[in-house]
């Protein structure tokens, strides 16, 4: 008898994927949130919050993507891994 075809079930959704997707996604809801930051007060040595409030997400900014480009490799080492570990191909 024949054996059925594996059949691909589309990408999987694991938590770091998750994670992965917040860290991408919280720098542009922060700054289309508009609301949140639109105001003078509280300055910070004499730069107005709207300003200074931006320029940080700048730096948070970065540091999510690093996370999440680190997070995202560490996935595709494990999941190459596991694909080896099994005998088949990667997804």
């Amino acid at each position: 008898m024949s054996q059925a075809p594996e059949v691909s079930r589309g990408p999987v959704v694991t938590p770091v994927r998750v994670v992965i997707g917040l860290c991408l996604v919280a720098p542009f809801v922060a700054m289309l949130w508009v609301g949140s930051f639109a105001k003078t007060d509280p300055a910070f040595i004499g730069i107005p919050f709207f300003y200074w409030y931006q320029m940080a997400w700048v730096l948070v900014s970065t540091a999510l993507t690093v996370i999440a480009y680190q997070l995202w490799r560490r996935d595709q080492r494990g999941r190459a891994a596991h694909g080896a570990a099994k005998g088949g191909e990667p997804r």
